[in-house]
């Protein structure tokens, strides 16, 4: 399985960057030196993004982004916050007003439907197999079970 690599735009991060980012009351460590630094904001939503997108587990998280065990963990807070509900939205919205995303439109998922018998091996045509553009790449994140109730509560 060919996995794509897809992070957050610079435009995409200004939008959502007042809703995620760390804020500064967050001691960075312990008086006493010891423990870890905590992980940008930005390099855990690229990997939250990344299992979302692909439909991966957490702990298949390729190893240019934070552990999968941190990338849940904030997943988890985000969702628990509201967090995750306003950053859906706010992209939800942004791709609204670019014309790249049609909230009247409903996606249908045909991964279970049962092939013909016969059939012979399905391949995608070279045009798709390249790589996406980031409208697309962001709009997958959106068929998640999660967004579509997000996105049922938009109007």
């Amino acid at each position: 399985m060919e996995v794509t690599v897809m992070d957050l735009t610079e435009e995409q991060w200004v939008l959502i960057a007042p809703l995620v980012a760390d804020k500064p009351r967050i001691k960075r460590r312990k008086i006493d030196g010891r423990g870890r630094p905590r992980v940008p904001a930005r390099n855990v939503w690229n990997g939250i993004l990344w299992v979302l997108r692909n439909g991966s587990p957490w702990h298949t998280l390729p190893d240019e982004y934070p552990p999968y065990q941190t990338c849940h963990r904030r997943f988890q807070e985000y969702c628990r916050r509201g967090v995750f509900e306003q950053v859906l939205r706010t992209l939800a919205e942004d791709l609204r007003d670019r014309g790249g995303l049609d909230l009247s439109e409903s996606f249908i998922d045909g991964t279970f439907a049962p092939a013909k018998k016969g059939g012979g091996r399905w391949d995608l045509p070279a045009g798709a197999r390249a790589r996406k553009s980031w409208r697309l790449q962001t709009a997958l994140v959106f068929r998640s079970p999660f967004a579509q109730r997000v996105l049922r509560r938009m109007k």
